[in-house]
């Protein structure tokens, strides 16, 4: 793995349940991606709006992860890497 991003996941708290952002607009989605930064949903490309690329853009952050039943990759934008199993996020000791 040469993605250097891993270390900046978090174990996070999904937003929604469903792309917040099509629903504010009453549209639909194809599948669903977690950030894997703040915990924010969004649409995939194959979706009309894209709101997960849409989220990186905006925010930078890099990790995604699939938030469909069944599905465990990863990717991320910066480095364009996928991963399956995507590694889970490491605690930190204090």
């Amino acid at each position: 793995m040469s993605c250097s991003h891993l270390g900046q996941m978090r174990a996070v708290t999904p937003s929604s349940r469903g792309c917040a952002e099509c629903e504010k607009l009453g549209d639909t989605w194809v599948h669903l991606r977690l950030c894997l930064n703040c915990g924010n949903v969004g649409c995939c490309d194959d979706s009309k709006n894209k709101h997960a690329t849409r989220h990186f853009h905006a925010t930078r952050h890099p990790l995604i992860k699939s938030f469909e039943p069944g599905e465990t990759w990863g990717f991320c934008y910066v480095d364009d890497e996928m991963f399956d199993p995507m590694p889970a996020p490491h605690s930190r000791q204090a």
